[in-house]
């Protein structure tokens, strides 16, 4: 076993190291280009449509991509080139404009201009020696381009626009999350494949949780009110998925039903940006990292130059009006995106307004489909009872099934409940606290109630259910074991309670994300103490049935505690500069990639093929996995051997009683457990009451299973070669059963049983041993009982078989012929 876990551990860890290296494997060009641009400052000359520059480091140019208009006549500018890295501004140039381009924009046309044009820098200009060449490979690379255009004559900034760089390495990766859909599914046909062969405390389905909660837990963790550094935000966006959160674009149809809804239902706020939003992003967070130096009236600016270009465009017969595709982001505007959630969904195409409505949706999805597989699973069955019935032939399992298949289906609703808990529960919260659309905020109470009852509702069957019983009876209940049993059954039946920890910390996540988005401190401070309580709740209690189970439970509690406590550096008001945030959200990242890699190592390891094909191998020699089997023919036990003994009993007992079970018994080893199916049948005149007798004398007790051992049976007491026999002390005594001979009316001087009650006689005069005693009722005398005593008078009068009878009258008659 586990030489095959550690060839899987070294297959995982080679497989994802051939996987990170994919990107690496074809050479790309040193380059730097714009991946997003927005106005820095209200325009007031330039509308700015495309603004693409990239920097090619290996020969030293720039490129240049340009769309702008503008509307003022005669009005010479200098452009001012400045680039900010991780808050290190390494590049910061001066560009006549009446000396590019052939002088074209010199001075500004009054038109709509595209340019484009490839310039090698001066020498005078020594880009490579201000660039490290770290950040030509750095994955998110945080650094930005600002070109501000001043006036010549007066100096005053006539256009300001800003655009983020990137080198095309990235940690958001869409293999990523189709690596990890996969490994998803993959868990979630083994848990469906365990849970329909196997019993309900297969681990498999547990492990879908244990695997869904990872996932989300990484991406919950991007979602608060702090400044995430580029590279984590896009490394936690490859398990958005997971909170039902699916990447897509202003031309999907789904979000554009969504804004239609909002719209006429009360919804004012924007729409998606497109792209991944980081033209939005307010300014003091990643990867700007720098307060931003606009004014109030930067959007009333926009639509008047807008104005303004419209009306000369339609004067000078202009045949299509500028498009504006550049945001206007200042100090004041008011579609900035703030930390959280805001800048979490935008960045993979969905408004702040739509993200509970998108998981509403991918949750109406997932019912269907669950519902949708669930009933083809019972059309099936009934229809194959039906056809057997036909056929009169014998149901066999599939009545058991047929009785079984409700509680089966409960278990798996709750299931796909405990899954979506958590996304519904934030984003349900999060649409409170909008106040945007009231369809939109009637769905999530809607939802969040629904979601709560069916949680809440097996929770306190299982709690009244304890209340009523035991403990330990939840794991015997077959009904509710079945139905329920998702909560508690991982766990041991003395901390059947601990479900209720994970349930509540999950809530107490939720309410944090969605309501403490004013204080990141906050929610960082809260979310550690509760990461702190699940994590030692786990380690105290160990709740789990297995120690794997606890091992794994603690190493994702240790996870989910360091990344929040290394999230202290991303809370804004520390002012942590920008490379060591970098740096500790790497450190991050590494943390929760241990975490998946661990969890595909557990994933393959509880798929149990191993164990399904001994569970077929052994089902064709009829016998069960716990059990001592072999393929092939076992061997015949040495003749006057104790199993030889064993055998012959069994024979005398199949010949007696023959059964359909028959050859399992005489075919297979002895189980290593009794089980129902392979046991020696039950003689039912062995199954009654003992009757009432009165013998008038003891008899010692000698029987022949002792006689054909060399070892002293229990009523012997002559010499033997392992010393002296001691007196022995009956096994009830200590027990207070002998206080029930008082209840009678017996004073006893030693220990006693009730039982010998049935074995004594009330006329009998003469003590058969020295621990006779008189007293209670009048001449009523009892001898002491002794299971060796009292067995052959148990015997005496219950009827045996047959064949045993012959087995015994012969074994006696042979140490008849050896005493002599």
């Amino acid at each position: 076993m586990f030489s095959s876990a550690a060839r899987l551990r070294r297959c995982a860890v080679a497989t994802l190291a051939g996987l990170a290296l994919v990107p690496f494997v074809n050479a790309r060009d040193e380059v730097l280009f714009t991946s997003s641009v927005s106005y820095c400052a209200p325009p007031e000359l330039v509308l700015v449509e495309k603004f693409d520059i990239v920097y090619f480091a290996a020969n030293q140019s720039i490129f240049f991509n340009v769309s702008a208009a503008s509307v003022e006549a005669n009005v010479n500018v200098t452009a001012n080139l400045a680039v900010n890295v991780y808050g290190m501004q390494p590049l910061n140039i001066t560009l006549d404009l009446c000396n590019i381009l052939n002088g074209v924009l010199c001075p500004l046309p009054t038109y709509n201009f595209v340019g484009t044009e490839t310039i090698p820098l001066p020498s005078t200009i020594d880009v490579a020696s201000h660039l490290p060449a770290i950040a030509y490979k750095i994955p998110d690379l945080e650094a930005f381009a600002q070109l501000t255009l001043t006036r010549v004559d007066t100096g005053e900034v006539k256009a300001c626009v800003q655009a983020t760089l990137s080198n095309g390495w990235s940690t958001r990766q869409r293999g990523v999350g189709w690596g990890t859909g996969a490994l998803a599914f993959l868990a979630l046909l083994s848990a469906l494949l365990h849970s329909l062969l196997c019993s309900p405390e297969a681990r498999a389905p547990f492990r879908l949780l244990d695997l869904f909660g990872l996932y989300q837990s990484i991406a919950a963790s991007a979602l608060l009110d702090l400044n995430y550094p580029v590279v984590y935000r896009a490394f936690a966006a490859n398990f958005a998925w997971a909170l039902g959160l699916f990447e897509s674009s202003n031309g999907l149809s789904i979000q554009g039903a969504i804004n239609n809804m909002r719209h006429l239902t009360g919804g004012t706020m924007s729409d998606a940006a497109g792209g991944t939003g980081v033209a939005l992003v307010n300014r003091r967070l990643s990867p700007y990292n720098v307060m931003p130096g606009g004014g109030a009236e930067a959007t009333s600016a926009v639509q008047d130059l807008q104005t303004k270009i419209a009306a000369n465009f339609l004067v000078g017969g202009a045949k299509q009006a500028v498009k504006r595709d550049v945001a206007t982001v200042t100090s004041s505007s008011s579609n900035v995106l703030d930390a959280g959630i805001p800048v979490f969904v935008n960045s993979i195409g969905i408004s702040t307004a739509n993200a509970f409505m998108s998981v509403f949706l991918t949750l109406l999805m997932l019912t269907a489909i669950a519902l949708f597989v669930l009933a083809v699973g019972w059309g099936v069955l009934v229809l194959v009872l039906r056809s057997r019935e036909k056929k009169e032939k014998s149901a066999g399992k599939l009545e058991e099934w047929k009785e079984y298949y409700p509680w089966f289906s409960r278990a798996w609703a709750l299931r796909l409940t405990l899954i979506v808990y958590f996304p519904v529960a934030i984003f349900a919260f999060h649409q409170w606290t909008l106040k945007d659309s009231w369809l939109a905020t009637l769905f999530s109470v809607i939802t969040l109630l629904a979601v709560l009852g069916a949680i809440i509702y097996p929770s306190y069957l299982t709690i009244r259910f304890v209340r009523r019983e035991r403990p330990w009876t939840l794991y015997r209940d077959t009904p509710h074991l079945m139905s329920s049993g998702p909560l508690y059954i991982q766990y041991r039946h003395q901390r059947w309670f601990f479900f209720l920890i994970p349930l509540s910390a999950i809530l107490v996540r939720a309410i944090i994300i969605a309501f403490a988005i004013a204080s990141g401190l906050t929610q960082v401070i809260i979310l550690l103490i509760t990461e702190l309580a699940v994590l030692g709740s786990t380690l105290v209690l160990k709740p789990n049935e297995t120690r794997g189970g606890d091992v794994l439970a603690s190493t994702l509690a240790v996870a989910r505690v360091f990344a929040v406590g290394l999230s202290f550096a991303f809370v804004e008001s520390f002012n942590v500069n920008a490379i060591p945030r970098v740096v500790i959200g790497f450190v991050i990242v590494v943390i929760f990639g241990f975490s998946v890699i661990l969890m595909l190592i557990n994933t393959l390891v509880n798929l149990g093929l191993r164990t399904l094909w001994r569970e077929r191998i052994a089902a064709r020699f009829g016998t069960r996995i716990g059990s001592s089997w072999r393929v092939g023919p076992i061997p015949e036990p040495a003749e006057g051997s104790v199993m030889d003994e064993k055998r012959g009993v069994v024979d005398a007992f199949a010949r007696e009683t023959p059964s359909a079970s028959q050859p399992e018994l005489l075919n297979t080893d002895r189980p290593r457990n009794p089980t129902p199916q392979h046991n020696i049948p039950l003689d039912p005149t062995l199954n009654e009451p003992y009757p009432e007798v009165t013998p008038t004398a003891s008899s010692a007790f000698a029987p022949s299973y002792y006689a054909s051992s060399a070892y002293p049976s229990p009523g012997d007491t002559s010499d033997s070669g392992f010393g002296s026999v001691l007196p022995r002390r009956p096994s009830y005594e200590g027990l207070g059963l002998d206080r029930l001979d008082m209840e009678e009316g017996g004073t006893s001087h030693t220990s006693h049983s009730p039982a010998t009650a049935r074995f004594s006689s009330a006329s009998s005069t003469t003590p058969s041993t020295p621990h006779s005693f008189v007293g209670g009722r009048k001449g009523s005398q009892r001898e002491s009982w002794t299971p060796s005593a009292a067995l052959p008078r148990m015997s005496e009068n219950v009827e045996r078989p047959g064949a045993l009878a012959t087995i015994d009258d012969e074994r006696e008659r042979e140490e008849g012929r050896r005493s002599q």
